[in-house]
């Protein structure tokens, strides 16, 4: 997996590039982007599958904030991305939820 954050001295945003890996998506059909920044939808932020195999989103996200996240596969498995900031329990179950800070 891996998360790259490209900041812009003239926006306050910063343009986030989430990639779960082929090896790691296995057989995946589909992956999808839920978090704090998308009200947890589990279907507004589909990830591309790539020629390459990989699933990719680019999006923007608001500056010097922090947000919570993680990956649903196929609808059903819950998955962390091993490049975030931070994990921080959700409350729900025995799981963590990812943290970016931007």
């Amino acid at each position: 997996m891996s998360i790259k954050k490209q900041f812009f001295k003239s926006k306050d945003v910063c343009k986030v590039t989430w990639t779960v890996k082929k090896q790691v998506a296995k057989d995946a059909s589909n992956i999808s982007l839920s978090g704090s920044f998308n009200d947890w939808d589990l279907n507004s932020l589909p990830l591309e599958k790539t020629k390459s195999g990989d699933f990719k989103l680019v999006m923007e996200l608001p500056k010097n904030t922090q947000y919570q996240f993680r990956y649903l596969i196929d609808g059903e498995i819950w998955m962390n991305d091993d490049e975030a900031d931070g994990y921080v329990d959700n409350h729900l179950s025995n799981e963590s939820n990812c943290i970016i800070s931007l």
